[in-house]
């Protein structure tokens, strides 16, 4: 099998054709029998024995095949030519491609073997291509030659330019480097073929950054170009670096990347004051500890290399001021010290300096790193309050002191004017009590009640001193008062007793050892003496024996004693001090007679309880439940009594005459008296209570005035008047009455008119008269009753009712 590959393989067609031919003639050299006259053995022929040991002619022709990638022609690339010894230009070999691309990178005649690329290829991402070819009978389809593989590179073109795949850079380097320290190294990657040409062949450049910076060509380094560069001056450069392949020839392909490159601070600028005396106003009455001023000494370094410590180098107030560096601002901050007094010194002088906290020992040339200044601090006079000339006074005095004793004296000064007047006064509440008095003019305390030491035996005083002529001036002074004691309480027993005596005491027992208490306190502490009482001192049945150490004995003289004959025995101690005058006083020791085991141990104390004779349980039961039955009687009496209530209205004063039936409408004839009989109102029951509210004076006005003799009876007087005299009765009966309730009750009470011209119409009456009637008068009423006239007051009326 022979190839060609474009123009190149056309070059060498000759050549080839020669090897090809060469390659037929010598049959000897690829495996063929001598003297066979065959050029070829067919492949479809039995094995030879003697195949084994001949070398056959090679029937493929290789080579690789070479395509140059990106191509851009309108017709597909050719790439080679397949070709079998077997294709004798009949038309019987069938040429088949398989592989990497086949049919859809590369393509083939079947009958002439030509390879063609249909696509543009891509080097850099498939370099190149395996594929198999094979030549196979057109009729039977069997193959006439073995698969063989081949390879098609893909030739490199320079169509990649390089790449900083890092970029962009940041490096940094510190200010005043020497000239050539490098800075930072930048690398840049092309994708072509390294292997093939030039194309990936890369050389660095420096576009921008000259002259502070240079890059070395073939490795990429950025070194500095300019020596002792200073940071203060420009801090940071924006360099562009370029690579280009093709070792930098012209045609060539190239990318850019920029490097940023910062100064970094050294310390190599000292600190600076702006000013060589600064000045600063400050109040006498500024705290201590409060700041004074702050100063501060310029540094063109950043960082640490600006830090630095202040310090004060020579002032004429030694102690009134520190100073201090404010870590945030690097400041000096000058605090004072001690309280400032504008009438003792009015104004300080000071020098400060400042030195950098971190000093390179590589720029010691380039300082001092250090600086001085002047501050002057002016003190300003302010109004100050009195001062106490001893802030803290302590007094004492006799709690038996007089009302109105002196017990000593404080003073204060105005600091601003020697001569101005004081008043002095006691903060009130201090002294709630008001035991003392100062006086406002020359701070004298006096007592104002009698002390009681044991009360309150220290005084703690705040002591006002106010300015005459600045009342908003206020000094404070503190004075303490030490109450002394003096012996006027007198000794008593230091805890209650309770004595127990067994029935079966001995003469000469101990029965109780006592001890004494004083409120007050003497100087060589308390001396008690214990003795009995003078009425009692001779008594036959208890001693006492004083122990000589503030403690006594109570003993018995006699044994024998019996709970029966008596239970109980108070002892009289006479307890005295040892102050001067002395005090004494008598406490009582009551001693209780026991009964007792034979160990001592009380039994049962006090009188003897004895059962009441003569009366059975029985009887006693039956004494408790009569009282319990009287109790229970008393409780019921008393519960009724409270639970009972007076009614409003008596029972006996109701009368249903009161309840007064009320018509609104003309009487119904006879059946009026059926409904209601006026006749009973007539008949009146009054019931009278004698007994009148005194707190009500009633007032009870009348239409008619009558005394109790010259009353007529109600059935001669007239209805209205009957009606009317019957209401006021009541109403005066309910104002007196006692048991009415407190409050104004209005009762109605409705009758017949008395105005009607025509008088009543009503048939109460009509049962006393005739009940054929006569209705001429009707006539005479007037026009509001000639309806009914002409009804009734004529003889035809009568045939009109018929």
């Amino acid at each position: 099998m022979g190839w060609c590959c474009s123009g190149i393989c056309r070059a060498l067609a000759p050549l080839v054709l020669l090897f090809v031919l060469r390659e037929r003639s010598c049959c000897c050299c690829w495996g063929l029998k001598p003297g066979s006259g065959d050029l070829e053995k067919s492949p479809l022929s039995d094995p030879d024995p003697w195949d084994v040991l001949e070398r056959h002619k090679r029937s493929w022709v290789w080579n690789q095949f070479f395509v140059l990638e990106e191509y851009t022609g309108n017709e597909p690339l050719y790439v080679g030519k397949l070709h079998s010894d077997v294709d004798k230009g009949e038309g019987k070999v069938k040429y088949v491609l398989s592989g990497e691309g086949a049919t859809s990178i590369f393509t083939i005649d079947e009958n002439t073997g030509d390879i063609h690329a249909t696509k543009r290829l891509d080097r850099e991402a498939q370099a190149y291509y395996t594929l198999q070819a094979q030549a196979i009978d057109r009729l039977t389809n069997l193959p006439v030659e073995p698969r063989s593989e081949f390879v098609v590179k893909v030739q490199d073109i320079n169509d990649n330019e390089p790449k900083f795949i890092d970029g962009p850079y940041v490096a940094g380097v510190p200010e005043r480097s020497s000239l050539g320290t490098k800075v930072v190294q930048v690398a840049a990657t092309d994708a072509d073929d390294p292997t093939y040409g030039n194309s990936a062949r890369v050389v660095y450049s420096i576009v921008e950054g000259q002259p502070y910076f240079s890059v070395e060509p073939k490795t990429g380094v950025i070194r500095t170009a300019l020596p002792n560069m200073d940071r203060e001056t420009r801090d940071q450069y924006v360099l562009v670096i370029q690579a280009k392949d093709m070792v930098g020839q012209m045609g060539g392909l190239s990318g850019t990347t920029s490097v940023t490159v910062t100064l970094t601070d050294v310390n190599d600028n000292p600190p600076r004051f702006a000013h060589k005396i600064y000045q600063y106003t400050v109040l006498e009455s500024l705290p201590v500890q409060s700041v004074v001023a702050r100063i501060k000494a310029a540094d063109a370094d950043i960082g640490s290399n600006a830090e630095m410590d202040y310090r004060i180098m020579d002032s004429d107030g030694p102690g009134m001021f520190n100073i201090t560096t404010d870590e945030d601002t690097q400041e000096g901050v000058i605090i004072l010290h001690k309280p400032l007094d504008f009438e003792t010194k009015s104004g300080f002088a000071l020098r400060i300096e400042a030195t950098n906290r971190n000093i390179d020992s590589n720029l010691l040339s380039l300082g001092p790193f250090s600086d001085t200044t002047s501050v002057k601090v002016t003190v300003e006079d302010v109004n100050e309050p009195p001062v106490f000339s001893t802030r803290f006074n302590k007094m004492v005095v006799s709690e038996d002191a007089r009302v109105g004793f002196s017990i000593g004296r404080v003073s204060a000064h105005d600091p601003d004017t020697p001569h101005s007047t004081i008043r002095y006064s006691i903060d009130r509440n201090t002294d709630m009590d008001r035991f003392f008095n100062v006086d406002a003019l020359n701070g004298v305390i006096s007592t104002a009640k009698p002390l009681d030491r044991e009360a309150s035996s220290v005084h703690n005083l705040t002591i006002f001193a106010t300015e005459s002529q600045d009342p908003t001036q206020i000094g404070k002074g503190i004075t303490l008062i030490t109450v002394l004691d003096i012996n006027d309480n007198a000794p008593v027993f230091a805890e209650d007793y309770d004595t127990v005596l067994c029935e079966n005491a001995m003469p000469g027992q101990v029965i109780e050892k006592i001890s004494a208490v004083d409120k007050d306190e003497p100087l060589n502490g308390h001396r008690f003496y214990f003795t009995l009482d003078a009425p009692v001192a001779g008594n036959l049945n208890f001693t006492l024996r004083d122990n000589k150490d503030n403690t006594a004995t109570v003993l018995t003289k006699r044994g024998g004693f019996r709970r029966r004959e008596q239970p109980m025995y108070r002892l009289p101690v006479l307890i005295t001090d040892n102050g001067s005058p002395a005090l004494s006083s008598t406490n009582t020791l009551s001693v209780r007679v026991c009964e007792c085991d034979s160990s001592g141990v009380p039994l049962s104390c006090g009188a003897v309880a004895y059962t009441a004779t003569g009366l059975s349980t029985g009887a006693l039961l039956a004494i408790l439940g009569c009282i319990i039955t009287l109790l229970v009687m008393v409780l019921l009496i008393v519960t009724m009594r409270r639970r009972r209530k007076q009614p409003l209205i008596l029972e006996e004063e109701r009368d249903i005459r009161e309840n007064i039936v009320r018509y609104d409408d003309e009487g119904g004839g006879e059946e009026d008296t059926e409904a209601f009989d006026m006749v009973t109102l007539r008949n009146l029951n009054i019931v009278r209570d004698p007994s009148v509210r005194r707190d009500v004076t009633p007032d009870t006005p009348t239409y008619f005035h009558y005394t109790a003799a010259s009353r007529p009876p109600y059935k001669s007087l007239p209805d209205n008047v009957v009606f009317r005299e019957f209401i006021w009765e009541r109403l005066k009966d309910a104002d007196v009455d006692p048991t009415a309730p407190p409050y104004d009750s209005l009762q109605t009470y409705a009758f017949e008119g008395s105005g009607s011209v025509a008088e009543s119409l009503s048939s109460l009456e009509s049962l006393s008269t005739d009940s054929d009637q006569n209705y001429d008068y009707l006539s005479n009423w007037g026009p509001r009753f000639k309806k009914l006239a002409d009804l009734y007051g004529n003889s035809d009326s009568g045939s009109v009712f018929s």
